[in-house]
């Protein structure tokens, strides 16, 4: 079973204190794990950091004992697009580009032929009810709606890791409640899901928790 781990892990911004300091943990496939934590306690550069999106000052991020936070710019995202799924809480969504071509942009990162690519997206658009929705802009689609496009955009390639960083934050109870079943149908698939979140409803579905 694949393994995400942080090791030491220390990382500070410019002339401030650690957000994140000797920090240490093992993270699963099959199981979905909350970070939870007061603002400011650094969950979401934390996340950053385990997603390969920040370096590490100190320390290292791991897969099944290998070190990848050292890798170059190039590797990383080769890596982010062929291992990794990441949900924003404002989606982050392309405003200039279709519904369906958000949804597909990492398959260019992975080398994965578009017809294919289109073919999991729009059946992943499907899955989530939004398939009618797939030439629309971000702008001409609901904040719902949008997160679930931001789930099928992490769900495509199917990842051995999710990342989310308050993925429910903006969301209506029918919205947060497919988003969540999608997150543990995914652990179940083997991934492992890691969530920042100040949800208490969502944190009391996690397998376990991890507080900062």
């Amino acid at each position: 079973m694949t393994v995400l781990s942080a090791r030491s892990l220390g990382f500070e911004y410019e002339s401030t204190r650690p957000v994140v300091d000797d920090w240490d943990a093992d993270f699963a496939g099959g199981e979905v794990v909350a970070i939870t934590g007061p603002s400011g306690s650094g969950k979401s550069t934390l996340l950053y950091l385990l997603g390969l999106m920040l370096s590490p000052k100190r320390g290292s991020v791991l897969i099944d004992g290998e070190p990848v936070s050292g890798l170059g710019d190039a590797a990383s995202s080769t890596l982010r697009a062929q291992r990794f799924g990441f949900v924003f809480q404002d989606a982050a969504l392309d405003s200039s580009r279709t519904v369906l071509d958000n949804v597909v942009e990492t398959a260019l990162y992975r080398r994965q032929p578009r017809a294919s690519a289109v073919a999991e997206g729009r059946a992943l658009l499907k899955r989530f009810g939004v398939e009618l929705r797939a030439e629309a802009k971000p702008g001409q689609v609901s904040g719902g709606q949008a997160q679930r496009v931001a789930l099928c955009r992490a769900l495509l390639g199917r990842p051995e890791f999710l990342l989310a960083d308050e993925p429910t934050g903006n969301l209506d109870p029918t919205s947060a409640e497919v988003v969540v079943a999608a997150f543990h149908e995914q652990a179940a698939a083997g991934t492992a899901v890691i969530i920042v979140t100040h949800d208490p409803a969502l944190v009391a579905q996690c397998h376990r928790q991890i507080t900062l």
